[in-house]
């Protein structure tokens, strides 16, 4: 190996290890396709090779923000930042046939309206920043709240109780053995009531990173007090969660998750991700019967066919579909997007949550149905 490779090796690796340094995160598989793609089209120029590496080292404008003045430090004035994209709408950003695209400006959390949802798949690893004390207070309110909130079912077991319409006769039998053959009590049994089953689906996609923290801290709070409960988050892949929200610490919980959500901030194909979730039987029977609530932009990429007949399917197993969005905690929201659009009549409830307090808000409202 000569000196002069030997140096841009080096040059290279020192690159991206500041990359990481400036909190830009790279995979390595990411960096992989870096080299490579320098290594199949042999940058002519500082230029060539800054957009080699703005395509596959970068993801959103945020990671240009961080790539391109380390970029320059490196290997000099090459390239500049692209134009915002606010004057182009995404995809899923027109309101659907024979909609009002006028209360759609208005349907938008700081000035966004979902334009960084996108149905690309890549592998990132979340960090998320611990819980404030108010956080803290408002998780406190939530798990005393969500016990009264969840709607009861009758068991379909029958157990032993002082009053029911069935006599326990194996019990009757076993006391009246001790005593000689005479009945002194009829034993009863009955269909206790309990929690009905709840099923949470958070989206995690990169339209949805300003409030996925606070969802997974809800969805903590929920399991830490209710008895039957399973959270999935998903963006391009489907991730059941349930397992590690059991820790005790919300932090250590959430923090936890980064090992195992690999599609956080990425993409959005929530018709895909909700078919695979109906695609396994033991899901299914998680949501038949169940409150679903769906914590999610609706800001679907491509057909959204998929996504309509999986809600539908959704609403039809469970007992209640609930629709939590950021977006409808602005007044003149309407759900124009052909996503939202295409499902609103499988949803029982639309409201607006965008934090652990309008959370709240809406576990107060649950109650009082």
């Amino acid at each position: 190996m000569t000196d002069l490779v030997v140096r841009v090796r080096d040059h290279v690796q020192g690159f991206l290890r500041d990359l990481r340094d400036q909190g830009l995160r790279v995979p390595v598989a990411r960096q992989r396709t870096f080299l490579r793609a320098i290594e199949a089209t042999g940058p002519r120029d500082a230029a060539h090779l800054y957009w080699i590496g703005a395509a596959t080292l970068t993801t959103c404008r945020e990671d240009l923000e961080v790539y391109s003045p380390t970029f320059e430090r490196w290997f000099g004035q090459a390239g500049v930042l692209p134009a915002r994209e606010e004057d182009s709408p995404a995809e899923d950003d027109v309101p659907a046939p024979g909609g009002d695209g006028a209360p759609f400006a208005a349907a938008s959390v700081g000035g966004q309206a979902g334009l960084a949802a996108s149905h690309s798949e890549r592998e990132s690893r979340p960090v998320f920043g611990p819980a404030s004390q108010d956080d803290r207070a408002v998780l406190a309110l939530l798990r005393r709240e969500l016990r009264g909130a969840v709607p009861m079912v009758r068991s379909r077991r029958r157990r032993p109780g002082r009053r029911g319409p069935w006599i326990d006769v194996a019990r009757v039998c076993r006391e009246s053995w001790r005593n000689h053959g005479e009945i002194v009590t009829v034993r009863r049994r009955n269909r206790p009531r309990r929690q009905r089953r709840v099923l949470l689906l958070i989206d995690v996609s990169g339209s949805m990173k300003e409030h996925s923290a606070a969802y997974l801290r809800f969805a903590h709070a929920a399991v830490g007090c209710l008895d039957r409960i399973e959270v999935f988050t998903f963006g391009t892949r489907l991730t059941r969660v349930t397992g590690p929200l059991r820790a005790r610490e919300v932090d250590l919980a959430v923090g936890s998750l980064s090992e195992i959500v690999l599609d956080a901030e990425g993409g959005t194909r929530i018709g895909p991700s909700l078919q695979e979730f109906l695609a396994n039987a033991r899901y299914v029977t998680m949501a038949r019967g169940a409150l679903v609530i769906v914590l999610s932009d609706g800001l679907e990429r491509g057909d959204c066919e998929p996504m309509r007949a999986a809600v539908r399917r959704l609403s039809l197993l469970g007992h209640r579909l609930l629709w939590w969005t950021p977006l409808a905690c602005d007044p003149a929201y309407r759900p124009v997007t052909r996503g939202m659009s295409a499902v609103l009549g499988s949803v029982d409830t639309l409201a607006g949550v965008r934090d652990l307090r309008t959370a709240y808000e809406q576990v107060q409202n649950l109650a009082r149905e």
